[in-house]
């Protein structure tokens, strides 16, 4: 006779230990691999890797691409691992770069604007010969034509706000020109620092530059400039000198127009 004892296990649970001590020997041996890879990469290399984690994994979430597109070596006994970072399609511009480009279509556009000017100036015999008394240079703020007087050639009688007829000629033709860009003027008048000598009480070379440019802006508008582009006239009288050592030198009477930058109407808004 055979007698078959089948033994009830009393403690159901006496096999875990064995899962939890096999989980700590899979842990230390991924750490001592962790502490084994560190050791052999260059620190070059370390620094790879972390930029890597900061920079490419935000860049997949926005579909942009990073800049270091090096590759990374981690060296091993009889190992090379490789990674390429900049894998990741390039995703749009940022904010920056395209204000810049922005910016250096404005510039373009006013270059063209000037060189527009310039013939415009040499293919015109009446105008051509007063080109002395014209200045055009790019600034900070944009285009700036500046009409200024000579010795023995002003563009206003002493005193007055009428434009004599040569004046008025190249206002005409500025005028017409200005259209060609979208940007908006600013017009300001000048005077030297000799004291307003007219008939008028409390009447100065503030209220004289102001007049002046204001009879400028009128012939701009006549010579076919659209009214809209005007944002601001103003009247500095000596107090912005072309000529700063000399204050009383006749081209410190002027009429600057200044075709404005994007940056520069938004300065003027503001203010």
């Amino acid at each position: 006779m055979i007698v078959k004892v089948i033994r009830e296990d009393t403690n159901p649970k006496s096999g875990v230990w064995k899962i939890a001590c096999a989980d700590f020997v899979t842990a230390m041996m991924a750490f001592f691999l962790l502490m084994w890879l560190i050791s052999s990469t260059s620190e070059n290399d370390l620094k790879q890797i972390a930029e890597y984690f900061k920079t490419p994994l935000s860049a997949a979430f926005s579909g942009g691409e990073t800049e270091d597109t090096s590759t990374i070596r981690m060296h091993g006994r009889d190992t090379d691992l490789t990674r390429r970072i900049g894998s990741q399609h390039r995703g749009p511009p940022d904010l920056e770069s395209a204000k810049k480009e922005l910016m250096l279509k404005e510039t373009r556009r006013l270059e063209i604007l000037k060189d527009s000017l310039e013939k415009a100036i040499a293919s015109n015999p009446s105008i051509r010969r007063y080109r002395k008394q014209l200045l055009i240079d790019i600034t900070a703020n944009g285009l700036r034509i500046q009409i200024v007087d000579e010795k023995n050639r002003p563009m206003f009688d002493v005193g007055s706000i009428v434009l004599q007829p040569y004046a008025v000629e190249i206002l005409h033709a500025i005028g017409k020109l200005l259209n060609e860009v979208p940007n908006r003027i600013s017009l300001s008048g000048h005077t030297d620092a000799t004291p307003y000598q007219g008939s008028e009480r409390n009447y100065n070379n503030w209220d004289l530059s102001i007049d002046r440019a204001n009879a400028s802006r009128r012939e701009l508008i006549i010579g076919g400039m659209d009214p809209d582009k005007v944002m601001r006239v103003i009247g500095l009288a000596s107090a912005v000198p072309l000529d700063r050592k000399d204050p009383f030198d006749p081209i410190n009477r002027r009429i600057s127009i200044i075709v404005m930058k994007k940056e520069a109407e938004k300065a003027a808004s503001r203010n």
